[in-house]
């Protein structure tokens, strides 16, 4: 593994997100002294919250998959995640609502979730999610230790003996034909790999190998930190902070300091902070600013659809929802056509309602509940540029209400009492490329060792991490990424030879 300034004492991290807040942990964890600028006035990043009338919102991401590798950055720094977060398992993990009026709760208990589909779509598909719930554990070992967590230095690492395994498991065929080998039923399909719409890809198109999302999605565990997935970040920076990180918040970096191939200081709009190494964790665009340069790439990169996030604080809620609620509308193929091509606003809506006051009743006043209904968008290349989201935001805010209320959420539109419209215009306006908190898709030219690199070429003492990078999107690779980053700092040895089972890491009991 090529590594950046090995020798680095204190380090700058700009960006207290996940990635960043990763990296900081690990590298503290190996001895380095550590600062973290954040421009915000508190960590999470894209993880972020919004305070209103008693109601807490999340405004990033609202799964919680994997959570042994946010534990692996608390034990770097002597802690446990255990000992800050108290986690709850959602059972199930999703409920799938179908236009047709029938739903489906997803279990990850094999056992459980056997039995659901078989009373769902009969003996035979039951057989069929046997079959898969196989298939996506070998596909899941053949990938976690060489492609997901690792750090590429050359398409040559590719050639190894997993590729032949992944191969074999049809890892490089298409997820959609993959997912249909062991299931008929359309609508449980669909319930496997719409998952591949975090990698930016539609399941016709997307690699197989992306099935490792419904790996742990379905079969690894969901969960939920008591507080929020913000609970997180603020865990994850406490425990920085008591190891001895330093944090700057509300501090912008407007530019490096160099001297020759070395990045010498780190200047934000209040001071000018001295390292020996950085940590660059804003989306790429803004990364390869305060670099004053992009990466030299063969094709452009190509960015995953956005989403529109509707945050309703209502004075009642609807049983028929479970924590996380998957909404399909009749349209499939049609909807990933215009999410990934034709640019246009969904016509026949799939949503991902999580209602998540049913666990944790505190988010909210006594009574009341949160619901974050978020709908995949287009992004400001392929779809509305931000200035027309500006005027399309009321008109389709008024469209998701009505969906709502035509799949069961009678007098939703009567019940709010406070709400925020996210659009791709207020991704932009973060300074997020292509109006997308997805940054760039999976697409087979940007992952792996041809994604964005964590080392920056020309400069012998910075790195990237974030979902821009390897390994990619999602709280799980984030988490890898600054972990990666770290590694290219510190020359961390790879982790044991045998991958590890994603084991449930049990909450505190009595809150966080």
């Amino acid at each position: 593994m090529s590594r950046a300034a090995p020798a680095a004492d204190h380090v700058v991290v700009v960006g207290a997100g996940l990635a960043g807040l990763s990296a900081a942990c690990h590298l503290i964890g190996a001895g380095r002294r550590v600062t973290v600028v954040e421009r915000g006035d508190v960590p999470g990043g894209r993880a972020g919250c919004i305070r209103r009338g008693g109601y807490h919102f999340d405004t990033g991401p609202t799964v919680l998959t994997m959570p042994h590798l946010a534990d692996e950055a608390f034990r770097a720094v002597g802690t446990s995640l255990r000992e800050h977060v108290d986690l709850l398992p959602l059972r199930p993990a999703y409920r799938a609502r179908f236009a047709d009026g029938s739903a489906l709760d997803v279990h990850t208990d094999a056992q459980a979730m056997e039995a659901e589909v078989e009373r769902f779509a009969g003996p035979r598909e039951a057989a069929g999610y046997r079959e898969l719930r196989h298939w996506l554990t070998r596909l899941y070992h053949a990938q976690m230790r060489r492609f997901i967590d690792t750090n590429f230095d050359s398409p040559w690492q590719l050639l190894n003996p997993d590729l032949a395994r992944l191969a074999a498991l049809g890892g490089f065929g298409r997820l959609a034909p993959r997912i249909g080998r062991h299931l008929r039923d359309e609508r449980l399909r669909r319930v496997f790999s719409f998952q591949s719409l975090y990698a930016g890809v539609a399941p016709g198109r997307a690699l197989a190998a992306y099935a490792v999302i419904a790996y742990m999605d379905t079969v690894a565990g969901v969960w939920f930190p008591r507080g929020g997935m913000h609970a997180l970040a603020r865990a994850m920076a406490g425990a920085a902070a008591a190891a001895g990180a330093g944090f700057r918040y509300g501090s912008t970096v407007v530019r490096l300091e160099r001297s020759g191939q070395r990045v010498t200081a780190v200047v934000t709009d209040r001071e000018r902070i001295p390292c020996d190494a950085v940590v660059l964790t804003p989306d790429l665009s803004a990364t390869y600013r305060l670099l004053g340069r992009a990466p030299r790439r063969w094709t452009p990169l190509r960015f995953s659809p956005s989403a529109v996030v509707l945050h309703l604080g209502t004075d009642r809620t609807w049983p028929q929802l479970a924590h996380h609620t998957l909404s399909f509308g009749h349209a499939w193929e049609r909807t990933f056509d215009e999410l990934t091509r034709t640019g246009d606003l969904m016509t026949d809506p799939s949503l991902l309602i999580t209602r998540a006051t049913v666990t944790d009743p505190s988010l909210a006043p006594a009574g009341r509940h949160t619901h974050y209904v978020l709908a995949p968008a287009p992004n400001t290349v392929v779809g509305p540029d931000a200035a027309a989201w500006n005027v399309l935001a009321p008109g389709y805010r008024l469209h998701l209400l009505d969906t709502l209320e035509q799949r069961g959420l009678t007098g939703i539109a009567g019940a709010v009492e406070e709400e925020c419209l996210v659009t791709p215009a207020d991704w932009a306006a973060l300074g997020y490329a292509a109006g997308t908190p997805f940054s760039v898709a999976h697409t087979f030219t940007q992952t792996g060792p041809f994604r964005p690199r964590n080392l920056v070429r020309g400069l012998e003492n910075a790195v990237v991490a974030g979902c821009g990078t390897t390994p990619g999107v999602g709280v799980p690779t984030v988490l890898i990424s600054g972990k990666l980053a770290a590694a290219r700092l510190i020359g961390t040895p790879r982790p044991g030879r045998r991958v590890p089972a994603p084991v449930a890491v049990p909450g505190r009991r009595g809150g966080a």
